[in-house]
């Protein structure tokens, strides 16, 4: 399944039926009087975030969501029937965005969550409603009120709780695959990852959510390489980790480059705690390694951490330190019964 974390989306509700002039017509009955019967309310365009989703593919392949306008109402004192409701299914994490994609209109990032985006009109009045000792024959009634039509803008955040921060080739798919079931796709060459991927990492009996965003490099916030629009997806992370290749050319300048990316970014990526980690140490030697860590360590002003994707060195160790970095809320135990798998009946 693609993934696509941007939409563009045309609602309108349904309008309200017109109300009706009607009078009662049959034999033997001299003053019936007016028995015309309101129009039916219009439809409502609704959002709802459901389960079992993670990408807003839907709405590339449908853009444009109409409810049902409401029936006008007719004789005999009958209501005409209401317009159907339009229900638009989105994962958790999508926000909301008006036309100009700066205003939040609604931020959805529980299970759940409904919002009427556009309310259907109301039916007008039949000449029922303005009958009146004073005026038994009325010949007016109300018009339906019009739908409300709008252009808006789907943004999905993934909701995770660790963000993989680092240059292209920094092992961070690599360190999902071997942590995880994903399955991202690992090449040496640059930006192999090309959107998103999740995977739930397990260590010492809880779960967490892992996402891996693609690499970042010098300028990105001006729109070089992937650009910056990825980071969304880390916003909402309890920690982020930052992995620096350690077989680059100057693993402190890779350092540097995205501490610089995340702070032109902005909103609250720099004020989310980070581990950082040393990667790739299975093609150094130990005194390389000591030096890079006493480098990193001083231009981060924290412990550094050391690790290898491929060989798995001190990767059960990084674990532990973004198991502790999370707020105990966002854990999830897992059944101890399941990881032994010993039946039970």
């Amino acid at each position: 399944m693609k993934f696509l974390d941007l939409a563009k989306v045309y609602i309108r509700s349904g309008a309200g039926g017109n109300g009706c002039i009607s009078f009662r017509r049959e034999k033997y009955i001299e003053y019936g009087g007016p028995d015309g019967g309101d129009g039916g309310k219009g439809g409502s365009v609704i959002i709802e975030t459901v389960e079992g989703l993670n990408t807003l593919i839907d709405f590339r392949y449908q853009q444009h969501f109409f409810a049902g306008n409401g029936q006008p109402g007719m004789g005999k004192q009958r209501t005409g029937k209401d317009g159907d409701d339009i229900l638009l299914r989105v994962p958790a994490g999508t926000e909301i965005l008006d036309e100009d994609q700066e205003t939040v209109i609604a931020d959805l990032t529980q299970v759940g969550e409904r919002l009427v985006l556009a309310k259907g009109g109301n039916g007008g009045f039949g000449n029922l409603h303005f009958k009146s000792s004073t005026n038994q024959a009325p010949r007016r009634s109300n018009p339906g009120q019009e739908g409300i039509e709008r252009t808006i803008w789907l943004r999905l955040k993934l909701i995770a709780d660790v963000g993989l921060l680092g240059l292209p080739n920094a092992g961070k798919s690599t360190f999902l695959a071997a942590t995880s079931n994903a399955r991202p796709k690992i090449a040496d060459y640059p930006f192999t990852t090309l959107h998103p991927n999740l995977g739930v990492v397990g260590v010492d009996g809880v779960e967490f959510v892992v996402a891996d965003i693609p690499g970042l490099i010098e300028g990105a916030h001006e729109g070089r390489g992937l650009g910056d629009l990825f980071l969304g997806h880390v916003e909402r992370c309890a920690m982020l980790l930052h992995l620096v290749d350690g077989t680059s050319i100057d693993p402190v300048e890779d350092y540097t480059t995205i501490i610089g990316e995340l702070e032109a970014y902005g909103g609250v990526l720099a004020d989310i705690p980070r581990l950082t980690v040393l990667n790739k140490t299975d093609a150094m030697d130990e005194e390389t390694r000591d030096a890079l860590v006493d480098q990193l360590q001083q231009a981060s002003g924290d412990k550094v951490l050391t690790m290898s994707g491929v060989s798995g060195e001190g990767v059960t160790q990084v674990l532990r330190a973004l198991r502790f970095g999370i707020e105990s809320s966002r854990l999830k135990k897992t059944d101890e019964s399941e990881e032994t798998g010993s039946w039970q009946p």
